[in-house]
């Protein structure tokens, strides 16, 4: 009785997991026939000098959208310059939470399966029971 409510849900996480991954597939082509569309539509509209109409109850708009990154190499002394520049709470530090779960982990494998003590005066952990799946 057990086992068969273990495969039923088994079978039924191995759907919504293959149902995500077309999903976001399905995700990734639509936005990149979106970008297709916007770039043909809005070179039409400039050409032919239409900033807006109407159609079937929305109105289309040209807009120009600005878009910036630090020049190749440059990152550091972008934020040097932003923080020089009295801008210096754009400039936000982080570190990514997958890359902290790896360090932690490594850290605690490190110290005989222990968290430093440096490390847990300002980190929190906590284990979080999850089923991994691969083809057999």
């Amino acid at each position: 009785m057990r086992k068969d409510r273990i495969f039923k849900l088994a079978d039924s996480l191995k759907s919504r997991k293959d149902k995500k991954k077309k999903l976001e597939e399905d995700i990734k082509s639509i936005n990149a026939e979106i970008e297709e569309i916007e770039k043909e539509l809005s070179g039409l509209m400039l050409e032919a000098e239409v900033p807006n109409f109407s159609r079937a109850g929305s109105t289309f708009y040209l807009k120009n959208v600005v878009h910036a990154s630090p020049l190749n190499g440059q990152k550091d002394a972008l934020y040097s310059a932003l923080k020089e520049h009295g801008y210096g709470d754009l400039v936000v530090e982080t570190v990514n939470a997958r890359t902290l779960d790896s360090f932690v982990k490594e850290q605690i494998s490190l110290n005989q399966d222990a968290m430093p003590e440096w490390l847990s005066e300002v980190v929190s952990t906590y284990e979080k029971p999850s089923v991994g799946i691969r083809k057999a």
